[in-house]
C-alpha cells in the first residue's frame, strides 16, 4: 500500500487516470483511501497528490446495472482529471477555428 500511494503521488504529476474496480465482497477501505474522495491522498512521507488522479469503483454496486452505467460511473471523474492537468500546466486548449486551421489536408 505505501508504494502504491508513493506511485500515484508521482503520476499525479502526469497526464494520466487511475481507475480501480474492486471485483468480489472483499474490503475495499484500501481502494477507497487511494481514491481520495474522503481527503487528500498522501504518500508514506506525507507529500499530497497535486491532483486527484483515482476513481475506485466496486463493481458489486453494479451487479445488477447495465454496463453504460458502470462505464459512466468509472469514467465520472476523467473528464475533470484532465482538465485540472492542462490547467496545472497553464496549457489553454486551441478554439476550433485554430484546431482546423493546423489540420493536414490532403489533395
Amino acid at each position: 500500500m505505501a508504494d502504491t500511494r508513493e506511485a500515484i503521488v508521482h503520476a499525479s504529476h502526469l497526464p494520466m487516470s487511475v481507475i480501480i474496480v474492486g471485483v468480489g465482497n472483499a474490503d475495499f477501505s484500501d481502494m477507497q483511501m487511494l481514491d481520495g474522495d474522503d481527503g487528500i491522498l498522501r504518500s508514506p512521507k506525507g507529500e499530497p497528490v497535486l491532483r486527484d488522479i483515482v476513481q475506485f469503483v466496486p463493481f458489486r454496486n453494479f451487479k445488477h446495472a447495465s454496463p453504460a452505467a458502470l462505464a459512466k460511473s468509472v469514467l465520472a471523474e476523467v473528464p475533470n482529471q484532465v482538465v485540472d492537468y492542462y490547467n496545472g500546466k497553464a496549457i489553454k486548449p486551441k478554439c476550433m477555428s485554430e484546431y482546423e486551421s493546423s489540420r493536414t489536408v490532403a489533395p
